[in-house]
């Protein structure tokens, strides 16, 4: 079933999250032990992320250098077959375009449809942290690319203009959208311009990056239906769980936090302080998001899973 049919035929707000797969040398059982918390909360889906491999520099007995391309962590189409298989919960596996060639993502979907898994989560990726090399070849560069590869796929023409028997069910899929403007674009009229283009193109629904101030959502969701984007907009919720978030989180993903929760955070002597602040900040900010009436709340749950816990046990 299409995430859209999950969320809209729920009869009240969706709950789904997300968990990054276990570093290479640890078992799948990690990720089901954050899925076991959450459980009672009857997820409608899970979103698994995808990481491309990275360049490490490492030393040779003769005490020269190489460089060596590694992927640390286990493939998110195996994990999401894992997880959908023992969970019966439908899996949302990123589809990234940075790292990965056309070929290779082409390989992905063809191991998915195999697999019965047919919802998606399409991204550009993080390119800051790929050299030179790992950008070159023949792979998409904006997500609006990946999305005329995938939508070519459900039509039954490969990445090299070849064609095949499409398959009985085509992917369906949602993209990302940023209420503070992503950090690349030069306003907030260029983020909504791509996100017109991505819905025109076939994006069924939006997910949002974390937020903390829910007046930038509802502003953002406004003025994305007065420009003509009418599918479901999702908010993102990441509950603060370090008193480093503080700074960290605004540097690293351009999410301001409002001055209410700053100075509750400024106040904390731990990070079990802050985190309990987060939780109360995730319970308010839930409650209102409920209230608003938001078709699903999606949690980044990475490292955060007993705050998203203890979040949704006061609002589920």
């Amino acid at each position: 079933m299409k995430v859209t049919d999950l969320i809209q035929n729920n009869g009240k707000t969706a709950f789904s999250f997300e968990i990054l797969p276990p570093l290479k040398g640890n078992s799948i059982q990690k990720a089901y032990n954050i899925i076991d918390k959450l459980i009672e909360f009857d997820p409608k889906y899970i979103n698994i992320t995808t990481h491309h491999s990275e360049n490490i520099y490492k030393e040779l007995p003769d005490g020269t250098v190489t460089k060596v391309n590694v992927r640390k962590r286990p493939g998110t189409v195996a994990i999401a077959a894992s997880i959908q298989n023992k969970y019966n919960i439908t899996a949302v596996p990123h589809m990234i375009c940075k790292g990965f060639s056309k070929e290779e993502t082409e390989y992905a979907l063809i191991d998915l449809n195999f697999l019965g898994i047919h919802n998606l989560l399409l991204l550009r990726g993080d390119a800051h942290k790929l050299e030179s090399d790992q950008l070159a070849g023949n792979m998409n560069q904006y997500a609006t690319d990946l999305q005329v590869q995938v939508n070519h796929f459900n039509e039954g023409i490969t990445a090299d203009g070849g064609s095949f028997e499409r398959f009985e069910t085509p992917f369906s899929y949602g993209m990302a959208c940023y209420p503070e403007k992503h950090e690349e674009a030069p306003n907030l009229e260029s983020d909504i311009y791509y996100l017109k283009m991505k819905q025109a193109q076939g994006a069924e629904y939006f997910v949002t990056q974390m937020f903390f101030d829910n007046s930038k959502y509802f502003s953002f969701v406004e003025r994305c239906r007065a420009e003509g984007i009418t599918i479901p907009i999702i908010p993102g919720v990441k509950p603060i769980y370090k008193i480093n978030h503080l700074t960290l989180l605004p540097k690293t993903f351009r999410s301001d936090i409002p001055e209410e929760l700053a100075a509750e955070l400024r106040k904390c002597h731990s990070d079990a302080e802050a985190k309990d602040v987060g939780v109360e900040w995730g319970i308010k900010q839930c409650k209102e998001l409920i209230q608003y009436g938001v078709p699903s709340i999606h949690f980044y749950a990475l490292m955060a899973t007993e705050s998203v816990r203890r979040i949704a046990k006061e609002v589920y």
